[in-house]
């Protein structure tokens, strides 16, 4: 006698007792159609992001964007758009500033760690890039030193990895 729980139900049971599944292909059932109602449309619904998300992957700082674009979500279409044919602002943007954390890591060629080491913490315009690169302060003569060495290393795993 095999002993059976109240809540299964009989196809259930005759599912499990005969080993196969008695599902018609391409149909959902249960609780997965609870979670997926539409799982056989083919309409897919533009993917979007927020505007942090967006300032991100187009390189520039969020708080100097228009307030149109922080205060919207920016869908993949519209970043694309944005990427292939920037309009002015975001030309100006990157152009002179504000720039985020690791665009200034970047142009003064040290890491974002170093940044925050060297005392940076703020947005710094394009002028003020300049200004620093200029004075060439200890600080950052060390980090560029301490990120060249840390390509070095990356460089001698890679090829340790190829070699093996």
């Amino acid at each position: 006698m095999i002993l059976v729980p109240d809540f299964v139900g009989r196809q259930a049971l005759d599912t499990w007792l005969s080993g196969t599944r008695a599902r018609s292909p391409g149909v959902i059932r249960g609780a997965r159609a609870a979670r997926y109602p539409d799982a056989m449309t083919s309409q897919k619904t533009p993917q979007t992001m927020k505007p942090a998300t967006a300032a991100k992957k187009l390189g520039v700082y969020l708080e100097a964007t228009p307030a149109e674009f922080q205060e919207g979500v920016v869908s993949r279409d519209e970043l694309n758009a944005l990427q292939a044919e920037p309009p002015e602002w975001l030309r100006e943007l990157r152009r002179n500033g504000p720039h985020p954390r690791p665009v200034i890591a970047a142009k003064l060629g040290i890491s974002i760690s170093g940044l925050a080491r060297g005392g940076i913490t703020d947005a710094l315009t394009t002028e003020q890039i300049d200004a620093v690169k200029t004075e060439d302060p200890d600080w950052l003569k060390r980090e560029r030193e301490t990120q060249a060495e840390v390509r070095k290393e990356e460089a001698r795993l890679k090829a340790a990895r190829t070699e093996s």
